[in-house]
């Protein structure tokens, strides 16, 4: 009897020794430490902070796991928590609560994570933080209040970040935040900052001049760890140690240009310089009343440090290309901008003794396009303007090769639009645009032919590609109806009465190498692959045969 009690007593002893063991996250380790209670998690599967930690946790060191957020509230009972150590996980995400009742925490480590910026304002919770360890993420700013909580902080690491541009005032408005100390002899006692800056993208132009010349000068209580920080930009300073150069104060742009009035006859060509100074560097943009019909090369390059040149080229300029172009220069600083007038006159405005000749075509500007599909058919949409001082009527015709469908539209000069509806199925139809009384030249047409009705989508889809395969755009019509699409440029038109798809035998193109682009349609892919070869059925050749024999 007396073993079996003795037996009970050594169970009782077990479970309660056990009942008094903290508890520990499964597959994580916990150990006692000399500061106290430590929780370790090293590649363990962690998706967030375990919710049943203990409060007795001093430590908390969890490391390459897939946790990739720190939520509101994710350390409610740790308050005692001194040191969390998180490690390259992928932390990209820090909300705005997520270190309440973290009083007492001393050092916070989040080397190797995903972080591109930084709630500074959370840092409110932990006034006793020294130790922020910031280093290899993708943080690219740091705003100048980012110190404002962090007033007891001792080591800042932000190296091997995005940073490009940071102000002194970072690190010169930190001793403010402190509350000094007075000993007995009244001198104040103001603790030091040793800050890690380097491996950053630093972008070294005036926007990084204060800082450059922080680094320059830097005296407690601010220390860096590597004050050899380095430029990488711009391309005029890169490689310089921040020691080595001289940084100019930050203007907003200014505009310059040879000329903000310029003269020109249709036919000509016609390039708009626009000068630009500022720092740092500034971007430039043209805007122009037809700059979605009209589009032109702009070429800008470098002229100098913190000089640009950019430059518009209106090739074979015409009346419609008339107006103001506006060139605007900015920067973090501020815009400018410049307006250039550009003034095309007709040929006969000018003297004869010009030995320019102009071509005698350019009686009018035409770009006509598809532009989409409606529910019944297809929409055009132009800009027509005459080369000529007075107002010119311009007419739309559009045929097809059924003699009934044919229509004549007479229109006035501008951007127009025409929906071209009940389309019939297996039908070719051309949309021409001229000046009225005059037949239409090179890509004032467009020629499109609708798929053939009936069964076998896929057949009629195949066939298209196939028929189709010079100046074609595809076109999908309601009711399983295909078309394609011919543009007016190098005589699509006389290409389409060659491949035209009403000939169930292969069709026999000319081959010729003119190439079918034409600026009205450059968001139409072009089909121009002939290597395809029409297949037809047997019935079809039978059909062609006794063609070919009578």
């Amino acid at each position: 009897m007396a073993s079996v009690f003795r037996h009970f007593l050594l169970v009782l002893v077990f479970l309660d020794t056990n009942a008094a063991q903290p508890f520990c996250v499964p597959g994580c380790t916990c150990s006692e430490e000399s500061f106290g209670r430590t929780l370790q998690c090293i590649s363990v599967s962690l998706g967030k902070i375990p919710g049943n930690l203990s409060e007795e946790f001093k430590q908390v060191r969890i490391e390459n796991s897939p946790l990739f957020e720190l939520p509101q509230g994710s350390f409610v009972n740790m308050s005692t928590l001194e040191y969390l150590w998180l490690n390259f996980n992928n932390v990209s995400v820090i909300h705005l609560g997520a270190l309440e009742h973290l009083l007492e925490l001393r050092e916070l480590r989040l080397e190797g994570n995903k972080l591109r910026s930084v709630p500074w304002t959370a840092f409110r919770a932990t006034p006793f933080l020294k130790v922020l360890d910031l280093k290899r993420n993708k943080i690219d700013a740091l705003p100048e209040l980012a110190l404002q909580f962090l007033a007891n902080l001792t080591y800042l690491d932000l190296s091997s970040n995005r940073l490009t541009v940071v102000s002194k005032s970072v690190f010169l408005n930190w001793p403010a935040y402190q509350k000094p100390q007075q000993p007995d002899c009244g001198a104040k006692i103001i603790s030091s900052l040793v800050v890690a800056l380097h491996d950053n993208p630093w972008v070294c132009d005036c926007r990084l001049r204060g800082l450059v010349q922080f680094v320059k000068s830097i005296t407690l209580p601010v220390i860096l760890v590597n004050s050899y920080l380095i430029c990488r930009g711009p391309l005029s300073k890169a490689g310089q140690l921040f020691h080595e150069t001289e940084l100019s104060t930050c203007m907003k742009p200014q505009i310059s240009t040879p000329s903000a009035n310029v003269t020109i006859r249709v036919g000509q060509n016609v390039t708009l310089r626009c000068l630009a100074q500022a720092s740092p560097s500034p971007t430039i943009a043209w805007t122009y009343p037809l700059s979605m019909w009209r589009e032109f090369d702009v070429l800008t390059s470098s002229t100098g440090e913190d000089t640009a040149l950019s430059e518009l080229a209106i090739p074979a300029a015409h009346l419609v290309d008339s107006g103001n172009y506006t060139c605007t220069a900015s920067n973090s600083i501020g815009k400018s901008i410049l307006v250039i007038s550009l003034h095309v006159q007709p040929a006969q405005a000018l003297p004869a003794s010009d030995s320019l000749s102009i071509p005698s075509e350019g009686s009018a500007y035409i770009d006509l396009r598809v532009v989409k599909q409606t529910v019944h058919g297809i929409l055009l949409e132009w800009l027509a303007v005459a080369d000529t001082p007075e107002e010119e009527w311009f007419t739309l015709y559009i045929a097809s090769d059924e003699a009934i469908r044919k229509e004549v539209v007479h229109i006035g000069p501008g951007i127009n639009t025409y929906a071209v509806d009940d389309l019939l199925p297996g039908t070719k139809y051309e949309a021409c645009l001229s000046l009225e009384g005059q037949p239409p030249h090179q890509g004032q047409c467009v020629v499109f032919v609708t798929g053939r009705d009936g069964v076998g989508l896929e057949a009629r889809e195949r066939l298209l590609h196939v028929t189709v395969v010079l100046c074609v755009v595809l076109l999908a019509l309601p009711v399983g109806a295909y078309a394609w699409v011919a543009q007016g440029p190098c005589s699509c038109s006389k290409w389409v009465l060659h491949c035209c798809p009403h000939r169930r035998k292969a069709p026999s193109c000319p081959h010729a190498a003119a190439p079918c682009r034409d600026g009205s349609f450059r968001e139409h892919p072009a089909v121009c692959d002939d290597g395809e070869e029409h297949i037809d059925t047997e019935g079809d050749k039978e059909k062609e045969g006794m063609e070919d024999n009578s």
